[in-house]
């Protein structure tokens, strides 16, 4: 079954990629996870896919890969943490990868069921410290489960981002390298549409 639902007014369906920045600048935790979002390049530093129904996704964090609810359409970190092993982020948006493919309604349907399979059949692995080895499905780090998920379907997601003079380091699937490579919408744009229309009145 494909799931629709939103999250701060941005529409997803089921294998739609949520994209953070890692920290929330008014809580102390926060600013914890701030500074580690700090060693990744970019300004995304975490995804999770969304999955459905309702506001059920899947992430690989601290706890491994789980499953967390988004409740009321809405990002609160602060309430999410403790089903997320403690991780405080801020929504930057969605990535959308299966976006301008020209995909008939059938090859989309089939492809959003593999990705979501593929993601629960994950469920309970741990998390993956070695970044350069992305192409293992026995541990993950959060942009590698997408990675994967999406390599079921023929999409490689893994742009060859590399740090300067790291070498290796192309090998490494960055958050940041699959918000560029997608087609995506922004949070704040949606923010910005808000706040202009409220000038208008």
């Amino acid at each position: 079954m494909i799931y629709t639902y939103e999250i701060d007014g941005i529409p997803l369906q089921t294998g739609d990629i949520i994209c953070t920045m890692n920290g929330k600048p008014d809580i102390l935790p926060g600013e914890f996870w701030r500074l580690i979002g700090r060693l990744v390049p970019g300004d995304v530093d975490h995804v999770a896919i969304y999955l459905g129904p309702g506001g059920r996704c899947v992430e690989s964090g601290s706890r491994g890969v789980v499953t967390f609810e988004v409740h009321n359409e809405t990002w609160d970190t602060e309430f999410m943490a403790r089903e997320r092993g403690l991780l405080f982020d801020t929504f930057y948006g969605v990535a959308y990868p299966l976006a301008r493919r020209e995909l008939s309604e059938d090859e989309e349907f089939h492809m959003r069921m593999r990705i979501a399979e593929y993601c629960l059949g994950q469920l309970g692995k741990s998390y993956n410290l070695n970044f350069l080895n992305a192409e293992t499905d026995e541990m993950f780090y959060c942009s590698q489960l997408a990675y994967k998920a999406y390599e079921q379907i023929g999409i490689n997601l893994n742009t060859g981002l590399a740090m300067e003079s790291l070498p290796g380091t192309n090998y490494i699937v960055y958050p940041q390298e699959i918000w560029d490579g997608c087609v995506t919408r922004a949070a704040m744009e949606t923010s910005q549409q808000l706040s202009m229309a409220g000038e208008a009145v």
